[in-house]
């Protein structure tokens, strides 16, 4: 493989570790607002924001995680026949596939980013009492998105080394 691929492949996993462990830390975020909430419901008058803000950590968390959950392997697929492949066997068969998973991210992102700049021109709002701007979530949400295509592309390298008798991890 040429060394860009293996400079490319080193990057996004560092990059995406990096940001899966960040993303593992908003779940103690999420806690403590949800902690927040329910110690202000019966301690001193309910606070609007908390339930919003408990659903756009939570997409956070998701989002920037998807990329390290598909580093460590631990996305969910269909086991029934390939956990019996070999190494190799997996690895073309992650090669063809991959495609798919591509196509439905890149579709995904057209969404996403078409959804963001509907935001950021309109002053897009939740409704509900608290009315935060939804520009900032749904940009993390691009960002995830385009985590996860970093790293589908990066795993797509490894699969193709793989077949070819090398190891790029």
């Amino acid at each position: 493989m040429p060394n860009w691929v293996l400079s490319y492949v080193r990057f996004v996993d560092a990059l995406n570790y990096r940001v899966g462990r960040f993303a593992m830390y908003l779940l103690f975020v999420l806690m403590g607002v949800m902690l927040w909430a329910s110690f202000a419901r019966t301690a001193l008058s309910p606070a609007i924001w908390t339930d919003e803000m408990g659903q756009f950590l939570l997409l956070g968390y998701f989002m920037l995680g998807g990329a390290y959950s598909l580093q460590l392997g631990s996305a969910v697929r269909m086991d029934l026949f390939y956990s019996r492949w070999n190494d190799r066997t997996k690895a073309l068969v992650d090669v063809i596939t991959i495609f798919a998973l591509i196509f439905y991210l890149g579709v995904l992102l057209y969404g996403a980013v078409e959804s963001t700049a509907y935001a950021i021109e309109y002053g897009e709002k939740r409704r509900g009492l608290w009315q935060p701007y939804m520009w900032p979530v749904k940009s993390v949400m691009c960002v995830g998105i385009v985590l996860m295509i970093l790293q589908t592309t990066s795993i797509f390298f490894k699969d193709l080394a793989k077949l070819r008798g090398k190891d790029l991890s």
